[in-house]
């Protein structure tokens, strides 16, 4: 992986243009709460290390508690689709569940997220759904806490990492790609909106991330360091 990756109009666009060819951009207007299912005691403190590390990267918050939904952010770990219909009141939560299962079970899927928007169009909850199986099983916990951290922070488009991941190996390490860490602090820079329907947004966004280059490749150093210090400190994790 080169250290730093260009980033213009052209690189940045495509992460939040849609397979409809719509452009949606979207961060979090509330601070995040999250709750994790379905794994042990040393993931869970894996898994929130990469969260909270990912959350001070953008500068934004965290607290202990949604007035409304208690947690605004719930990540679930599972062997197969069908258990989330056992899951209680998931149901009310997202709409369309049983055929959700349904069809995400016949894809063969690994992993999906559905968000959730205050009515100005920023994010008010996230509900991110993996699957183990049996790749999933062979990738460090802290490498998929990065990915769902990562992936939870913004809305990208539904073909953003289609073809590459938001991370990458640094001698012989996974990290957040540098320019993708540059894009996401740069989203929640003060002065862009938090969110974004007009394609020129790309242009501004590109901007600040290029000039936020060198701070956030010392912030992946850092992040590198904290996700992998919450993932030790815990022995009984995967």
């Amino acid at each position: 992986m080169s250290e730093q990756g260009q980033i213009t109009q052209e690189t940045v666009q495509p992460l939040f243009t849609r397979s409809s060819g719509d452009y949606l951009f979207a961060r979090w207007g509330r601070p995040i709460v999250p709750v994790v299912f379905g794994v042990e005691a040393g993931t869970l403190a894996t898994v929130k290390g990469a969260v909270e590390a990912v959350v001070a990267l953008v500068g934004h918050k965290m607290a202990e508690t949604d007035p409304e939904l208690g947690a605004n952010l719930m990540i679930f770990f599972f062997r197969d689709w069908q258990e989330l219909l056992e899951v209680p009141n998931l149901d009310h939560l997202i709409d369309g569940l049983q055929d959700l299962v349904v069809r995400l079970d016949d894809q063969g899927a690994s992993q999906y997220r559905v968000f959730r928007f205050d009515p100005d169009g920023a994010i008010r909850a996230c509900f991110s759904f993996v699957r183990m199986d049996a790749g999933l099983d062979e990738v460090p916990a802290e490498v998929i806490a990065l990915q769902q951290a990562v992936q939870m922070i913004v809305l990208w488009s539904d073909t953003a990492f289609s073809e590459r991941s938001p991370l990458a190996m640094a001698h012989g390490v996974t990290v957040l790609r540098p320019e993708i860490a540059a894009v996401i602090a740069a989203g929640y820079d003060q002065v862009m909106p938090a969110v974004a329907r007009d394609s020129s947004h790309a242009l501004r966004l590109a901007a600040r991330a290029e000039l936020r280059q060198d701070e956030a490749m010392q912030a992946v150093r850092d992040l590198r360091r904290e996700v992998g210090e919450a993932d030790q400190g815990e022995p009984d994790g995967a």
